[in-house]
């Protein structure tokens, strides 16, 4: 498929941004842009769009960048392939070299969060020609390792079920979700924020008892301070319209991903990084032992933070901050 950008049209949801539809060899990618200058591709991670970017696309623009925030294949207006092995980490990664492409450019610099975060990483390695610089959101780079995934994940639930391990099965969290989207939507992001996620010791949703749903153990209570009713909105109409299918197939291909990156067991990449997380996040205490060992595995790593109170929707919970750490870091390796 020949590669092209349509023309930009205003976003209703982001002032100042423009969207736009980009053909790419895997289908077709729907994107947000802002500004001129060096392009710099945001990837989101489960469960949002490019409009988690809202607060960094303008930010980022005023520092002269070319900001470009992607709805990853399966989310948003993007495709949404039907069989669960077109989510592989192969094909988000092509998926991007495309948009790259498709916009007129050779390079960019790259920001992921969440599994958007391992996305962007991966990018890196797999295509340094590409993609010359990696900013991980939420969720450390952790090299390939010998154990399977799924088997990994099932030891860490012990009695109970790993939230990976709930999402294996096609259909199973889709009967959990489908009914209320946006109350689903609520309580996802309300109990992962640092605001509003339950106090410690007390069970959370990422694991499931027998019998039970991820949606058991949601916070209850009002949206967390950086999330208004609006913007649930938004959120939750477009989640209504497409599912989550797509998203949750993301999970479904961790063994395959295993497989398909056991030729980089042994890599130390270079390209230069940044890491940024949530002190609260569950993310980064699960992986501490990944984010102490950057300078093995990431001796190309130019700076690490930790934002005290932060949960794990950290460029939308500190955006300020989140924002003056990127631009500090993009002019350093990106000028």
């Amino acid at each position: 498929m020949p590669q092209h950008a349509s023309a930009a049209e205003p976003s209703t949801t982001v002032p100042g941004a423009f969207h736009r539809l980009v053909d790419v060899p895997g289908g077709r990618i729907h994107l947000l842009e802002q500004g001129r200058g060096p392009l710099v591709l945001m990837i989101h991670g489960f469960p949002e769009t490019s409009y988690s970017w809202r607060h960094q696309l303008p930010a980022l623009a005023a520092a002269g960048y070319r900001a470009v925030a992607v709805d990853v294949r399966g989310y948003g207006r993007s495709s949404a392939p039907e069989s669960v092995d077109a989510y592989r980490m192969t094909a988000h990664v092509a998926d991007n070299v495309g948009v790259v492409h498709a916009l007129g450019e050779e390079t960019a610099t790259v920001i992921g969060h969440d599994w958007g975060s391992s996305i962007a990483t991966a990018g890196a390695l797999m295509r340094p020609d590409v993609f010359t610089a990696a900013a991980m959101l939420s969720v450390p780079y952790a090299p390939w390792n010998p154990t399977r995934p799924t088997e990994g994940f099932a030891r860490i639930g012990g009695d109970e079920e790993f939230y990976v391990s709930y999402f294996q099965r096609p259909g199973r969290a889709e009967a959990e979700i489908d009914p209320d989207v946006r109350g689903w939507l609520a309580g996802f992001y309300t109990s992962l924020s640092g605001d509003t996620m339950p106090p410690p010791g007390t069970p959370t949703p990422f694991f499931v008892p027998a019998g039970a749903t991820m949606r058991d153990r949601f916070t209850g209570g009002a949206l967390p301070s950086w999330l208004t009713e609006e913007e649930l909105d938004v959120c939750g109409a477009e989640f209504a319209r497409t599912g989550l299918t797509g998203g949750l197939n993301r999970y479904r291909n961790v063994d395959r991903d295993w497989e398909d990156l056991a030729v980089w067991e042994g890599a130390r990449p270079t390209f230069p990084a940044l890491f940024i997380g949530g002190a609260l996040d569950s993310s980064t205490t699960w992986m501490a032992d990944a984010i102490a060992a950057f300078p093995t595995t990431l001796p190309g790593l130019v700076s690490s933070h930790l934002l005290d109170g932060c949960g794990h929707w950290i460029q939308q919970e500190r955006p300020a901050e989140v924002n003056a750490l990127l631009t500090e870091w993009l002019r350093a390796v990106r000028p």
